[in-house]
């Protein structure tokens, strides 16, 4: 490696750091509602339902993705990422000064708005940047700030609450917000070149379109769609599992949650040290046989809690292996629209969480734990099958 090859890889390496860094502050604005709302609903005097249409609308924005992608590969994506950052700043200010609902509602929407914006450019300028062959291990590394969210952000939440009182998180959150703005604003972003495997942006409607009419990219989404909504047919309801089941209390749940956690790192750990050395079609195909039948044995692994923990934990392990190496493959397969690619492939992992979270509770009252389990793996099944035919034919470039 020359001297200016070694000086590029270097500023390649803080600019993707800095991006996580400010992703994982993105993530715990996105994740500290769901454990932290009954002190949201005390501190602004509403019911537990009003927060969980915070948590909604925080959600639904994953679908504006599809606007904002294409903008990225037009703009450029060091812009974008910027802009989600702004609106990020922007929300958990209001909603640090402002604590009354209409404000707090818009807060979220606006964090989640900008995680929307953020993540798909962060996820194409990696794709731009770093070599096919090496991707798992640099986007394995960068989706560690999902788990850090859970892990270290919605810890140190809850001190903030507990000490400083349920506006404090939005004010912190905030000024981390402006400190991410300065970081990624005084690095000097590579840009994508063009040529002949790589040609210039496509138009907005262009950039739709080859959503639509590439298998690799239509079978991508269905993916998404599928995986999406059988982690979520099961995530809105294992905690009613395992009180009904093991008569657990809300700090046991807590543990249960953090368990969750450590298996969302370890996943990102095994797509950063084993995906690409295996490849990552391979490695996807083989991450979601392992999470279907992970699904599939939980409900013979509860006889008792420690063997119910250890299914959820490989439950959430081989879906997180499965969800970050499949987002390393699918930076290729719109090489000169990644960020559309990238904000479709959320998009239709938003709408299903959506409809997951909407069956979940139906198929939990038809059967418990064995129908939830089976209808998991049926739709993981699916989705399999989704990427099997996307994957026909395609090659990286």
């Amino acid at each position: 490696m020359t001297y200016s090859q070694d000086r590029t890889a270097s500023r390649i390496f803080w600019q993707i750091g800095v991006a996580a860094l400010s992703r994982l502050f993105l993530n715990t604005a996105r994740r500290f509602a769901y454990p932290f709302a009954p002190a949201l609903s005390r501190g602004m005097g509403i019911s537990l339902t009003a927060v969980t249409s915070l948590i909604a609308i925080n959600q639904v924005t994953g679908v504006l993705g599809l606007v904002f992608g294409p903008l990225g590969d037009r703009w450029g994506y060091r812009s974008m990422m910027l802009a989600g950052l702004s609106l990020l700043t922007i929300g958990m200010v209001t909603g640090g000064v402002f604590p009354f609902y209409g404000s707090i509602l818009m807060a979220f929407f606006l964090a989640g708005l900008g995680k929307t914006i953020f993540d798909p450019a962060l996820q194409a300028y990696v794709g731009s940047q770093i070599p096919y062959e090496r991707r798992g291990m640099v986007i394995g590394i960068v989706e560690i700030s999902w788990a850090g969210s859970s892990l270290a952000g919605i810890p140190l939440i809850g001190l903030l609450i507990g000490h400083f009182g349920w506006r404090s998180p939005f004010l912190v959150l905030g000024g981390l917000g402006v400190l991410s703005i300065v970081g990624l604003g005084m690095l000097t972003f590579e840009t994508q070149k063009s040529s002949a495997a790589h040609p210039q942006p496509l138009h907005l409607f262009q950039s739709w379109r080859q959503l639509g009419l590439k298998r690799s990219a239509l079978g991508a989404l269905c993916f998404a769609f599928f995986i999406a909504a059988a982690n979520d047919n099961l995530f809105v309801v294992y905690g009613v599992w395992l009180e009904q089941r093991f008569q657990l209390g809300i700090v046991d749940l807590g543990i249960a949650t953090t368990i969750v956690g450590v298996a969302e790192l370890l996943g990102d750990g095994l797509t950063a040290s084993l995906a690409d050395r295996f490849k990552l079609t391979r490695s996807v195909l083989v991450g979601l046989v392992l999470s279907g039948a992970s699904y599939a044995a939980l409900p013979y692994l509860g006889y008792s809690l420690s063997f119910a923990l250890g299914g959820l934990f490989l439950v959430y392990l081989t879906f997180e292996f499965t969800v970050v190496t499949s987002m390393s493959l699918f930076t290729e397969f719109l090489p000169q629209a990644r960020a559309t690619m990238m904000s479709g492939f959320f998009a239709a992992s938003s709408i299903g969480r959506v409809c997951g979270a909407l069956i979940g509770g139906v198929v939990w009252g038809t059967g418990g734990i064995m129908a939830t389990a089976m209808a998991s793996a049926f739709i993981s099944g699916l989705g399999l099958i989704s990427l099997f035919l996307g994957l026909r034919h395609w090659r990286p470039n």
